[in-house]
């Protein structure tokens, strides 16, 4: 899933436009994956290595050196067989993918100063593709006044475009959604101003 200048565009004017009807702040994050789950190709390639020799050792009377090299090569191919993104993910239990996609959505809200906004009214919506993970993090200010349930159209929205393969669609129609939840519970206060930039990030 490529995410082109024209969907940058089209997502940065749809942020404004929310923008312009509300006190609130969105910042919208895509990541292709929330870690690079390093330790599941040593921990396989590990395991591999550790199971192959035995059909070799009950079957064959070969040397103990013979298997040991066996078990090098056995367990060097299966790194490099195991180290592709896509295994890296899969071989990777659920929970741990969920966990992972969990940390790296708060460290996103921290990271681009959402907590920051005048009035704590900022809203964070974040896609991790791997894991095929969606959240949306609001700052107390609107936390306070709107019950988590209240995004959930915004979630569904995103991910009904996402498994379709429309990335820049699925974060539009959770901008509108989440524009509308604040446009009633975070009217504008004054002038508009910009307070974080109204793009979206890649990571």
């Amino acid at each position: 899933m490529t995410m082109t200048a024209q969907d940058h565009a089209r997502i940065s004017a749809a942020i404004r436009a929310v923008e312009a009807r509300t006190s609130g702040e969105l910042v919208c994050v895509f990541a292709r994956a929330s870690s690079e789950y390093a330790a599941a190709p040593l921990l396989w390639a590990g395991l591999t290595a550790l199971l192959a020799p035995w059909p070799l050792i009950l079957l064959t009377q070969w040397p103990v050196r013979a298997l040991f090299a066996v078990q090098i090569m056995i367990y060097i191919a299966a790194l490099v067989l195991f180290s592709s993104r896509r295994l890296r993910v899969a071989l990777t239990p659920r929970s741990t993918r969920r966990a992972m996609a969990h940390r790296a959505a708060s460290e996103q809200f921290l990271t681009r100063r959402i907590s920051h906004t005048q009035g704590r009214t900022g809203v964070l919506i974040f896609v991790s593709l791997a894991e095929r993970y969606a959240r949306i993090i609001a700052d107390e200010g609107i936390a306070a006044q709107v019950d988590q349930a209240a995004w959930q159209g915004a979630i569904d929205a995103l991910t009904a475009q996402m498994r379709e393969g429309h990335v820049a669609e699925g974060f539009l129609a959770a901008i509108a959604i989440c524009g509308e939840v604040l446009a009633r519970h975070a009217p504008p206060g004054g002038e508009p101003r910009a307070e974080l930039p109204d793009r979206l990030y890649l990571i």
